[in-house]
């Protein structure tokens, strides 16, 4: 398994607010509107699902498969062309500050490796970035 891993991203809420906030994926519903369109297309959530069209990629949809309650939310691929996995996980720093950090993990073989690793690594960061942003 490949994995690639986001920066970590200070945001200045609570670890408990942070947790609510993105395990329930409908609250995202605020932010889509922040996406650029030239990226992502047909953004649509679900309390537990989420799924994007991703030029030249395709569509991709994510579910929810577990919860760990304030720490770490692990999501998995119902629908894309290479399947994989990602994990948010949160770390409290203090009472109105933690950290995040996203995980993606997927099979792939050298050559896919090297031919998804950079554009796969900024779109991570990208997504870091984003939900650091969010009003929690």
């Amino acid at each position: 398994m490949t994995k690639f891993e986001s920066g970590v991203k200070v945001i200045p809420a609570s670890q408990s607010a942070v947790y609510g906030k993105l395990s329930d994926l409908s609250n995202l519903e605020k932010v889509k509107d922040r996406l650029p369109e030239d990226k992502v297309k047909n953004l649509s959530f679900t309390a537990d699902t989420l799924s994007v069209e991703v030029p030249p990629v395709g569509t991709i949809t994510l579910e929810i498969v577990e919860r760990e309650p304030e720490k770490c939310i692990k999501f998995g691929t119902t629908t894309s062309p290479l399947p994989f996995n990602l994990w948010i996980q949160i770390v409290p720093t203090g009472e109105a500050e933690c950290k995040m950090k996203l995980t993606i993990g997927m099979e792939l073989n050298p050559f896919m490796k090297a031919m998804v690793q950079k554009p796969l690594q900024e779109g991570l960061e990208k997504m870091a970035d984003m939900l650091a942003l969010i009003q929690y």
